[in-house]
């Protein structure tokens, strides 16, 4: 991961890092890392101790991978890690001694979970996505309606630079890959691709709610909004030309809150000139994903939006994702994009016609058409980004969470030991 992307996570926090001894392990992890959006550049190579070293001059990830197959004493050296590590880092230990008395005590000390080597990519997988899931619950002591969520608005600094493409396959990531449910609020209320993205029809749930915002409750969510998958609901319309846009927009906050309540991921596919009538739309919103592409009057557009943001909506992260790239055929180049803006591209995403094509004649988002695309690769990545800045952004007031040298953080694994009595197939056996 490059040093520019570092520094604009928040907390200076990246989302993953493993530190791992040897190069078989490697070469079976990183392509699980890839597939989960993150970067393989940070799949080290070094164990335990490295990790250690590491850590004392640079902040934790939000998922730490370390690798014991070289320690000693295990134990006393997870203690050694606890002392650099932040709380609220989710950490999975590896390691090739398979005995359950280890295996207990390491989760006892506060550690996720414990692979055996030789691992297997469907064992990375399935502890990276419930590593993630940690990271996203809600944290101890946390009241039902306190409960985690986390809000990213989608906006598009031109027309045509694939913002809804983005709104739709992020809210597809986060319902079908990480198994949240999501919340797809399209705010294009005339001309919005939403539904038609995901083969559906919009139905009048979206008019509804805007013609009556004192009927919106749960039960209201519940029956107007159109469901794509198991996890993933939109909310949507395609009002007649005739007809204007007649709200003070208290129906879409109105709605704004019922998704904290109903969904842990909102996505909301946010038209720019709503920004200009209806700021107020950003109060609960974590994440801005401003959408440009390489040309001289996104770059003007890009700047005026994080100038408004700054005023208007501080307390939101923004990233900025230039889409559509074609290496050689920008109008100006990433370096003076950057500098023009004062502050580096998030994240890149490439051109790629014949996958939007594919997507399109199969009725799919970009991301479930196309698993194997550079620019899916680049989305997920996005998505990850969008989950930590959210979780960063929501993370308990000073004062409650654990002390620094715990590996703890401020989530309950003691709680996550007791369900964990009966070893699980990964785990050593007695």
């Amino acid at each position: 991961m490059s040093a520019s992307l570092k520094t604009t996570m928040p907390g200076n926090r990246d989302p993953f890092a493993a530190y791992i001894c040897d190069e078989t392990a490697l070469d079976v992890l990183r392509p699980v890392v890839i597939e989960l959006g993150w970067q393989p550049e940070k799949c080290n190579k070094g164990g335990l101790r490295n990790a250690v070293q590491s850590l004392s001059v640079s902040a934790s990830p939000n998922i730490l991978m370390v690798d014991l197959s070289e320690s000693g004493d295990p134990l006393n050296d997870i203690n050694a890690l606890a002392e650099v590590c932040e709380p609220g880092t989710v950490v999975i230990a590896i390691g090739q001694v398979n005995d359950v008395r280890l295996y207990r005590d390491l989760l006892a000390s506060g550690i996720h979970d414990y692979l055996l080597k030789p691992l297997s990519a469907s064992v990375l997988r399935d502890s990276l996505n419930q590593a993630q899931a940690v990271f996203m619950a809600p944290r101890a002591g946390d009241t039902e309606t306190q409960r985690h969520h986390v809000s990213t608005a989608v906006v598009g600094m031109r027309g045509g630079v694939g913002a809804s493409t983005l709104a739709t396959s992020l809210a597809w990531i986060f319902s079908a890959n990480k198994k949240l449910p999501t919340a797809l609020l399209d705010l294009d209320v005339h001309f919005g691709t939403g539904a038609l993205t995901l083969d559906l029809e919009p139905g009048r749930g979206l008019i509804d709610a805007i013609d009556n915002p004192s009927r919106i409750d749960g039960l209201f969510i519940e029956r107007a909004m159109i469901r794509a998958n198991d996890n993933l609901a939109i909310l949507s319309a395609e009002a007649p030309m005739n007809t204007p846009l007649m709200t003070d927009g208290a129906a879409f906050l109105q709605l704004q809150e019922e998704f904290r309540h109903a969904f842990e991921m909102t996505v909301v596919d946010l038209p720019r000139n709503m920004l200009i009538n209806f700021p107020h739309l950003l109060n609960e919103v974590n994440v801005v994903t401003l959408v440009t592409e390489m040309t001289l009057a996104s770059a003007r557009d890009t700047i005026r939006a994080l100038s408004w943001l700054k005023a208007n909506a501080a307390h939101a992260t923004p990233l900025v994702v230039a889409n559509k790239v074609q290496p050689g055929a920008a109008e100006i180049s990433k370096a003076d994009f950057e500098a023009s803006i004062e502050r580096a591209i998030d994240i890149t995403i490439p051109y790629d016609l014949k996958a939007a094509s594919n997507a399109a004649k199969l009725g799919q988002t970009f991301v479930a058409a196309n698993a194997g695309s550079k620019a899916t690769a680049g989305i997920q990545q996005l998505a990850t980004r969008v989950i930590g800045a959210g979780a960063e952004d929501a993370e308990a007031p000073e004062g409650q969470g654990a002390d620094k040298k715990s590996l703890l953080g401020t989530f309950d694994f003691k709680s996550l030991l007791a369900k964990k009595d009966k070893a699980p197939a990964t785990a050593p056996a007695q």
